[in-house]
């Protein structure tokens, strides 16, 4: 069975490329689109798609509540937010309505077929540079938490984790934490986007964790990469 993916964009160019770039991949399946957030319910009440891409700016009912009315009648749906604000308020917002994964529209279309298939897969996705965003301010309110202890915590030398992942791991590690993408890893390392794709599937398993955001976590909790 393929992945059934309904869009919900009231921007129909934009729609019709994000569909164009799902359509390449021969276990996704684009049965419907809507230009409104009023639609998402009936859309997803008739396809039942197992991953709905949804814009976060639209009229009448914008992809914020949209998704939460969705959520809270199937909390099981599995819903990306699309949006073109990567500020940390919009993000929490979204993921706090039951949204499992949050897209910037300048995203290439590795990234968007990527966070289709770990959101379809269970999994959540934020773009490299929302999580960068993200666990700026998760450091930001720890140390506000924390007082002062926290703050000398945040002084102490980056250990790598070398108990447990490679050298190369360790770099791919950091600048996820910097929020850069497969290419942008890629480019600083001098290496292919398919190394890198195997590097971070190597992390990820190594630190048991099911995303890129929750590796990036886990590495600022435990010291092991810096945040700037």
């Amino acid at each position: 069975m393929g992945t059934k993916i309904v869009i919900v964009d009231d921007h129909q160019l934009f729609r019709e490329g994000v569909k164009r770039i799902l359509d390449f991949e021969d276990s996704f399946e684009v049965v419907a689109e809507g230009n409104d957030g009023s639609e998402a319910l009936s859309l997803y009440e008739q396809y039942l798609p197992d991953v709905m891409l949804m814009d976060i700016n639209m009229p009448a009912i914008n992809g914020i509540d949209a998704t939460q009315q969705l959520i809270e009648k199937y909390p099981t749906a599995k819903v990306i937010i699309l949006s073109i604000h990567d500020d940390e308020n919009y993000v929490t917002h979204a993921l706090k309505t039951g949204a499992t994964g949050y897209l910037l529209k300048e995203m290439d279309a590795d990234a968007l077929i990527n966070a289709v298939k770990v959101v379809a897969e269970g999994g959540s996705y934020l773009h490299p540079k929302v999580t960068h965003n993200l666990v700026k301010e998760f450091r930001r309110l720890s140390m506000q938490e924390g007082g002062a202890g926290v703050q000398t915590i945040a002084r102490v030398e980056i250990r790598r984790p070398l108990h447990l992942l490679t050298r190369r791991e360790c770099e791919v590690l950091q600048l996820l934490a910097d929020g850069k993408s497969n290419r942008a890893i890629g480019d600083a390392l001098f290496i292919s986007e398919k190394t890198v794709k195997n590097h971070v599937s190597n992390i990820l398993q190594k630190m048991n964790v099911n995303d890129r955001t929750q590796a990036v976590v886990v590495a600022i909790k435990n010291g092991w990469v810096e945040v700037k």
